[in-house]
């Protein structure tokens, strides 16, 4: 294979060499830098496999470090996102003020979000209508009726 044999996105074109099954697979630097980005976005395995030309234990054997590490990868592009955009609005540029601003706000609201679930607060939760708030409304005041007279039925009984 000489240099020039590489596909439309930069990966070497594999050519038959009359020997049977594919030749082995190297793990590049830049291949483990594509898993780490692919694993940030969510991509599943098979995609990412697909995406390298290669097969899934094939995957799992030579990336391991970076497929088991997916809870913490997309925490660690978001901040290399921030720091990049922070290190151009710290140099003036007044659009990465803007989007560094704007990530910021983001950033508020996603942990507003998850203290109020911890709280056991769902902003996304529908809220009841009209007649919902009506028949609950009602509902209750039956049940405090109900008691009034259950009540005052106990109370004439002892006397």
């Amino acid at each position: 294979m000489s240099d020039g044999d590489f596909d439309l996105f930069g990966d070497p074109v594999r050519l038959p060499g009359g020997r049977r099954g594919r030749p082995a697979h190297i793990a590049t630097q830049e291949n483990r830098n594509k898993t780490i980005m692919l694993v940030a976005m969510g991509w599943s395995n098979e995609r990412i496999a697909a995406a390298l030309h290669v097969s899934q234990p094939t995957l799992r054997r030579y990336y391991f470090s970076e497929l088991n590490a997916r809870l913490v990868q997309r925490d660690r592009l978001d901040a290399q996102r921030l720091m990049v955009v922070w290190k151009a609005a710290d140099a003036g540029n007044v659009g990465a003020m803007r989007l560094f601003n704007q990530m910021v706000e983001k950033n508020d609201l996603m942990i507003t979000e998850a203290q109020l679930r911890a709280r056991g607060i769902d902003k996304n939760a529908p809220k009841p209508g009209k007649k919902q708030v009506n028949q609950e409304a009602s509902a209750s005041a039956e049940e405090r009726i109900k008691a009034r007279v259950t009540e005052e039925a106990n109370s004439a009984r002892q006397h």
